[in-house]
């Protein structure tokens, strides 16, 4: 089940949170998260990693400027609270499928 995380949950560019985590960047009002977030819930990490989305529809959230983010969505995977992994959309076209791919594997790895 992926957890919505509180703006709490973050401490600069760190998660505050044990384990292996896929985090999606995510903001409501970006048509490219929305059709995003279907695949995103789908991503399933079994025992190996969580899942969580960090809520950027706020402009003035920190969290733009802690990640230094310019364009939603984008992807993260942290291990024991850092960040390994980092991925951005191409403005105007969304993360691709590989994307999920790619990140489902890092996290698999550092579970290890």
């Amino acid at each position: 089940m992926t957890e919505r995380l509180p703006l709490e949950a973050f401490r600069g560019r760190a998660l505050l949170r044990n384990g292996t985590w896929v985090v999606a960047f995510l903001a409501d009002w970006c048509p490219f998260c929305r059709a995003f977030l279907t695949d995103f819930e789908a991503l399933d990490g079994g025992t190996s990693f969580l899942t969580g989305i960090a809520d950027l529809t706020d402009g003035e959230s920190p969290l733009w400027e802690n990640f230094a983010v310019e364009v939603v969505p984008a992807l993260a995977v942290f291990s024991e609270g850092r960040p390994i992994h980092w991925q951005e959309s191409d403005l105007g076209v969304g993360l691709p499928p590989a994307a999920l791919d790619r990140a489902r594997a890092l996290a698999v790895a550092a579970a290890r």
